[in-house]
């Protein structure tokens, strides 16, 4: 197996802009987009193989670029869920495979949110397998950027009951429920199953983390409309599944893990679902043989990813690498990463 870099699938959004062009992505003309699917191997969409490594890729060995390139192109005939299909715990970790088989566990996208996003809440595993035959949807956000009034709702307001949240929203009354939150560039927001939220005013760029799932349901939509038509609403279905006992509690600091001179290491979250961990660095990074799969998401910076000693990929911000289990690597330069897995 190999560094993976994917073609990244760009989904039209009402509430989307064009601020992905900041993280290098590019855009069609006259269009606004609201996420790039940076890995995902789901029933919607599957990412192929992407080309453009060939124009990262340099090596001080010849024959070793030769021999890489010539791996990488038999591995492009497939999309991600055939490689997975095809290589199973090779690809993602024996472990990793064990427990999830042939559907990948993550999808990782970048999310521009220039408009109002959509009240919404997402259920859990057992919910969403009953019925939308996918995963639950537990989710995390890391803000790349945001305005100066760049405010979220995340859960309800304290003492909110689940009869006078219906009594209200189903009468269209959206009033005084919601728990709203201010954020910044830098923050890190866990969404878990069953916790409402939203993006009230400002602009956000985001990288986010989550179960390999689309499951989502609308509770108000700010009587927008697309195609002429208001959006569906869901809420006999985020009754079921909106977690009315506990309120959303903020983390703006977090426990330096490692730090040895030439990097630092934040752990933001360790769940069933997902390990997501920031690196900034300073000078230079290894990973050495890690058991499970890992994505890494280039938050700034550039630098090289190297994948052997003498073969090495030129990485900038936006740029995203999956790398699979058993791999070893090392990343020069100044930069700031995401690295997602399944511990």
């Amino acid at each position: 197996m190999l560094a993976i870099k994917l073609d990244r699938i760009l989904i039209e959004k009402i509430w989307g802009g064009r601020n992905l062009e900041n993280l290098g992505i590019k855009l069609p003309e006259a269009k606004n987009y609201g996420e790039s699917w940076e890995v995902a191997a789901h029933k919607s969409h599957t990412n192929f193989l992407s080309k453009e490594i060939f124009s990262s890729l340099y090596s001080r060995d010849e024959k070793e670029l030769i021999e890489y390139k010539f791996r990488y192109m038999e591995l492009m005939e497939y999309n991600l869920q055939e490689l997975l299909e095809k290589y199973k715990g090779k690809l993602v970790g024996e472990e990793v495979y064990e427990k999830y088989q042939n559907r990948f566990p993550l999808l990782i996208k970048y999310l521009d949110i220039n408009d109002k996003l959509s009240i919404q809440v997402h259920p859990n595993n057992e919910y969403a397998l009953k019925n939308e035959n996918d995963l639950g949807k537990t989710e995390c956000w890391y803000i790349m950027d945001a305005s100066g009034d760049a405010e979220l709702i995340l859960g309800l307001k304290d003492g909110i009951t689940k009869e006078e949240f219906i009594n209200k929203t189903s009468k269209n009354d959206f009033s005084n429920i919601f728990n709203k939150v201010k954020v910044k560039k830098g923050d890190f927001l866990f969404i878990d199953n069953g916790l409402v939220h939203a993006s009230l005013r400002g602009s956000i760029v985001i990288c986010e983390v989550q179960q390999n799932s689309d499951a989502t349901y609308r509770i108000y939509d700010f009587d927008r409309l697309e195609n002429g038509k208001k959006r569906d609403l869901h809420l006999e279905k985020a009754y079921d599944v909106i977690n009315f006992e506990e309120t959303y509690k903020t983390r703006s600091e977090y426990k330096i893990i490692e730090e040895k001179g030439l990097w630092e290491k934040k752990e933001f979250v360790d769940c069933e679902y997902f390990k997501v961990e920031y690196i900034k660095i300073f000078k230079e990074y290894k990973e050495e043989a890690f058991k499970n799969f890992q994505v890494l998401s280039f938050l700034e910076g550039h630098g090289q990813l190297f994948i052997s000693d003498n073969t090495f990929l030129e990485v900038k911000k936006g740029d995203t690498y999956l790398i699979p289990a058993n791999y070893n690597y090392a990343i020069k330069g100044e930069l700031e990463i995401l690295k997602s897995t399944i511990s």
